[in-house]
């Protein structure tokens, strides 16, 4: 007996290890992507005095840089590293949960419909917003659009998931099913509105569809940075209900989970992160698709590691991609999402053949 519970603890013990290591590994990839994001641009800010501005208003001293520099860090550079770490977080943790409550490892946030409900309304608000009267558009035009499109994407997941339902239970086939219909009919709504209206409605959208940071300040993140952090923090309380499901239904629930509750409520939060990111900065692709893999392949499917990790490496990993996207062509800038389709879509490949390599799919 003595020989199972010391058996048992240094297990524990491992496993505590373990968690430590690579919750401490990412975070330490995280400091250093979003310092490096900081202090890069036009104007070059050195650690020292990215650390000088930030006490500045404690008390600090006003020595080692200029006024110029201080208002680059607060007003630019801050709250663009700020909305690509919660947005890439919330787009990780989002495929991650979605994955695991679907049993299925190619399911992504966009499969259900919520990025093109928030593309579909996106671009009614870019369409029809001139014609709104001055003072409307003065008063709310900086919130209409992430406004309307947070609230597309919200409308088509409650949809998707009222059609999913049979007899009071989601039927997981007629989700997916349903989110591909909801996405083949967006989209052609979005292609009609673009049929009759300008060339410039036609740019802006197109711009706004491939993902942008550059729009980030800490009046327009505010309200909806508190939405997406919500979200992503219950998120992480449903390790073990994810846990039981990769058992299968009948399974979790001989242990205790409220498999509809869990569903319902997984669904809703994924949409409230991804609906808000999207309405934010726009579609970003692939960041929900291959962190969890990237995650997964390390250090296998725990959710109890496989979600906190997926927060970390895909807040990180979106704050890189920032950086490419506006130092790569400066002083132009290349849009976010092509940067992470340029770079996840091959190594999703990559993963893909490896998988069948070793016959996991």
């Amino acid at each position: 007996m003595a020989t199972i519970i010391t058996s048992y603890r240094n297990k524990r013990q491992q496993l505590l290890t373990k968690e430590v290591l690579v919750l401490s590994g990412l975070g330490a990839l995280l400091l250093t992507a979003t310092l490096l994001s900081v202090s890069t641009g036009a104007v070059n800010i050195t650690v020292d005095q990215i650390f000088s501005i930030l006490l500045h208003p404690l008390g600090g001293t006003e020595e080692g840089f200029t006024k110029q520099t201080e208002v680059v860090l607060w007003n630019i550079r801050l709250p663009r590293v700020v909305l690509s770490v919660f947005i890439g977080a919330a787009l990780a943790i989002a495929g991650a949960s979605l994955q695991g409550l679907f049993r299925n490892p190619l399911v992504e946030p966009g499969l259900i419909g919520v990025s093109n409900g928030a593309a579909l309304c996106a671009i009614i608000v870019i369409v029809f917003s001139k014609h709104l009267p001055e003072q409307l558009s003065a008063a709310f035009g900086t919130y209409l659009l992430p406004f309307s499109a947070f609230l597309g994407s919200l409308f088509v997941t409650v949809l998707a998931y009222r059609i999913s339902q049979r007899q009071g239970k989601t039927d997981i086939a007629l989700l997916i099913l349903a989110g591909v219909a909801i996405n083949a009919l967006t989209a052609a709504l979005i292609g009609l509105v673009l049929y009759y209206d300008d060339d410039t409605a036609l740019r802006t959208f197109t711009f706004w569809s491939l993902g942008d940071l550059g729009g980030a300040s800490w009046q327009k993140i505010g309200f909806s940075l508190f939405i997406i952090a919500i979200p992503v923090a219950l998120l992480t309380l449903y390790h073990a209900a994810l846990d039981a499901l990769a058992l299968g239904e009948a399974e979790a629930g001989h242990l205790g989970i409220h498999v509809e509750r869990v569903k319902y409520t997984i669904i809703i939060l994924s949409a409230l992160a991804v609906g808000a990111s999207v309405a934010m900065a726009g579609t970003i692709s692939f960041v929900g698709l291959v962190v969890p893999h990237m995650i997964r392949a390390v250090i296998g499917p725990g959710h109890r590691l496989l979600l906190p990790s997926s927060i970390l490496l895909g807040a990180a990993l979106l704050t890189l991609a920032d950086l490419l996207a506006r130092t790569m062509v400066a002083p132009s800038e290349i849009p976010i999402g092509v940067i992470t389709a340029l770079t996840g879509a091959p190594f999703f490949i990559f993963l893909l053949l490896q998988s069948k390599h070793k016959r996991m799919l």
